[in-house]
């Protein structure tokens, strides 16, 4: 089941095919201040909700995707945390990086349609990272890693945008000044639950830019698996229905994002998330990846 989050009031949703399913009867009988709250509610109480869904899904009358806003599927988690430098890099490395993570402010997230703004501040380079987001689907505190997709509830397209700092300042390995800006977490289109996901440890996720394909790669290249990265952090912290841990990206195809860029990303079937971005000061990069420069720099 793929479930959304739509229009100005962020009514829940299901994904079927190309139209998006009303179930806003059942979303509106969860007591709820909040669409976050009700979201993490849905998740922690799936089972009791989850066959009116599936009749609701069935009926297939629905509104086509392309006439709602589709928003994104957990607007505020309480959590959203990211792995660091997690991906072998196609080889690259002869062995994974330490485990490393980060928490990143849950108001960066916006969804599909919206706008990246680029923050006047004065990087090197705006980044994309595409990645891997997991749901998680109960309380998890302590999980060992052979029982941790018991707490997975779905999965979902994100995109760590990232501020990478000057060379000469302290900014350079600054999580919070290089991750947090707001508009810099794009998510969705839909949480795709998990039981629709045979393998995540085999997902292609692929990020384009312009229509230019950047980033290209497998989930298979993690340096440290789902279950290893969610039995680490959560020895660490816990983590609670709704919250989201995104694993990391493979950094070979990373490129600028720059004023008028449209961004597009798509794991899988998941859906693609598609995101235009906007820099007042109209600021320039060449329009490379990691890998394309590193080539350069090494002919020159």
């Amino acid at each position: 089941m793929k479930l959304v989050l739509f229009g100005e009031d962020y009514r829940l949703g299901v994904l079927q095919g190309d139209a998006v399913i009303d179930a806003s009867s059942v979303g509106n009988e969860i007591p709820h201040n909040t669409p976050q709250q009700m979201m993490s509610k849905l998740i922690a109480d799936f089972d009791q909700h989850r066959g009116r869904l599936e009749q609701l899904a069935a009926s297939g009358q629905g509104t086509p995707v392309g006439q709602v806003r589709l928003r994104a599927p957990v607007p505020r988690p309480a959590r959203l945390v990211c792995m660091a430098g997690n991906y072998m890099e196609n080889g690259t490395l002869t062995q994974p990086n330490p485990l490393n993570a980060f928490n990143k402010s849950s108001s960066s997230i916006i969804g599909n349609g919206d706008v990246i703004t680029i923050p006047g501040s004065d990087p090197r380079i705006f980044e994309h990272e595409a990645e891997l987001a997991i749901i998680i689907g109960k309380k998890a505190e302590r999980v060992s890693a052979e029982n941790s997709y018991d707490y997975i509830f779905g999965y979902t397209n994100f995109v760590d945008v990232s501020h990478r700092g000057r060379q000469d300042d302290g900014l350079r390995h600054n999580f919070f000044d290089g991750k947090s800006w707001e508009t810099f977490g794009p998510l969705g289109p839909s949480i795709v639950t998990a039981d629709e996901v045979s393998d995540p440890q085999n997902l292609a996720i692929k990020l384009w830019v312009q229509g230019d394909l950047r980033q290209d790669y497998n989930t298979s290249d993690m340096g440290h698996s789902i279950k290893e990265t969610l039995k680490w952090i959560t020895s660490i912290t816990t983590l609670q229905p709704g919250d989201v841990v995104a694993c990391g990206t493979n950094h070979r195809g990373l490129g600028p994002l720059q004023d008028g860029d449209k961004m597009e990303v798509e794991i899988a079937d998941f859906g693609r998330l598609t995101n235009q971005v906007s820099d007042a000061k109209k600021r320039t990069w060449p329009r490379e990846t990691r890998s394309q420069r590193e080539a350069r720099e090494a002919k020159a």
